[in-house]
């Protein structure tokens, strides 16, 4: 009969009492009690070592492991996760190898299980991923091709001071290139971009969301700030709505800056800016990317070669164009009458162009805004959307 879970020290004192009687013998018993002559022996080994608790079990740890992590790597796995918390196992693995290049580190997955050991790992929920949808424009491969604009959800001080952080990011090199805390208004979101230009230069596209100041419901989704980027020679690009992963990049930049700097607000909008000061400098240049090698994004981004000029000139048009200049209330005039283009345009000339339906296009820069009809009535252009599709090129290096 087979040992019992239940009754597991029981029979092992009463396989050692019929041992004592001389009545059987050890193959008998053995065979009794379902079990093996050595580990028959051993049980009788342990009694007659004189333990007085000898029939229950001891542990089955390793006593030994020649293998196993020392302690001192252990102890510097667990202060840089302690330094950094919302590191994980690769981080701090690409952190520690930047900085102490000639020790031997223990794999990602070993760095998990000090981690895990340490209790300094949380369970999450793994979630199902969603299906693709459909591709339009492939991800900036090279810096300052695309950047991404966005205000990070407002929030407020301990004081009770309302904070919008905006945020701007490179989409190649995932440089954070600002996180400044303005008014979401056109002229002040405008001003901080200004300081961004005169610093770094200009992109050659912005992705944003269509909401306010970045874009508009009016003709080509346009806002005064996207009229703005035209005339720089920036292309606003807009994401469709309720979209959020075709500007994933950025939205998981987003994440890490609460969970730094938000999570508990700073006492007043100062201190929080501080922080977000902080943020971004361990953000650029210490923070390894899994997506840039397990490297920081500063090592990837450079100042982009155009800058902003002193004067911006107005838009030019082909000669087939004729030129009307918009008028404070968003109308132009064409052929007697008054058509409505947009508020947004207020002041800059527009470009109309015969189309072969009969109807005039009507353009600001390179972007179409709507085609007025042979009743002169404008019909307005969606913004092109800029859903994203994959792209496997690797990231383009300093060496590059």
């Amino acid at each position: 009969m087979p040992f019992r879970d239940t009754n597991l020290m029981e029979e092992r004192i009463a396989l050692l009492r019929d041992f004592a009687t001389g009545v059987f013998t050890v193959s008998e018993l053995c065979r009794r009690h379902g079990i093996s002559r050595e580990t028959f022996y051993v049980w009788k080994r342990r009694r007659d070592s004189g333990e007085a608790r000898w029939f229950e079990d001891g542990s089955h740890a390793v006593a030994a492991c020649p293998h196993a992590t020392p302690a001192r790597l252990c102890d510097r796995v667990v202060a840089v996760r302690k330094r950094y918390p919302h590191f994980g196992p690769k981080k701090i693995k690409a952190w520690l190898e930047l900085r102490e290049p000639g020790e031997t580190w223990p794999a990602a997955s070993t760095i998990g299980d000090i981690l895990a050991r340490e209790g300094l790992v949380e369970s999450k929920r793994r979630l199902r991923r969603p299906l693709p949808q459909g591709e339009v424009v492939a991800p900036a491969t090279a810096p300052n091709e695309e950047w991404a604009i966005d205000f990070k959800g407002w929030f407020r001080t301990a004081d009770g001071t309302r904070c919008d952080p905006l945020t701007v990011t490179d989409q190649a090199s995932r440089y954070l290139l600002a996180v400044r805390i303005v008014d979401p208004t056109a002229g002040d979101v405008k001003a901080a971009l200004e300081r961004i230009f005169w610093h770094v230069g200009l992109p050659d596209a912005i992705r944003s969301d269509n909401g306010a100041p970045f874009g508009s419901h009016g003709a080509g989704g346009l806002s005064r700030l996207s009229v703005w980027w035209l005339k720089l020679g920036i292309e606003p690009r807009y994401i469709p709505p309720s979209s959020p992963q075709d500007n994933g990049r950025h939205e998981r930049m987003h994440r890490t800056l609460k969970a730094h700097t938000a999570r508990t607000p700073a006492r007043f909008r100062e201190l929080q800016q501080v922080r977000f000061d902080d943020f971004r400098r361990h953000f650029n240049h210490e923070r390894p990317h899994e997506a840039l090698g397990q490297t920081p994004p500063a090592r990837h981004w450079t100042p982009s070669a155009r800058h902003l000029p002193h004067r911006i000139p107005e838009p030019w048009y082909d000669a087939d164009h004729q030129v009307r200049r918009v008028r404070t209330d968003g109308t132009i005039k064409w052929r007697g009458e008054h058509v409505f283009v947009g508020e947004a345009l207020a002041g800059e000339p527009v470009g109309i162009v015969e189309h072969d339906s009969g109807g005039h296009i009507v353009r600001f820069c390179a972007r179409n805004l709507g085609v007025i009809g042979r009743d002169r009535r404008f019909v307005r252009f969606a913004p092109p959307r800029a859903r994203l599709r994959s792209s496997h090129k690797p990231p383009v290096t300093e060496e590059q």
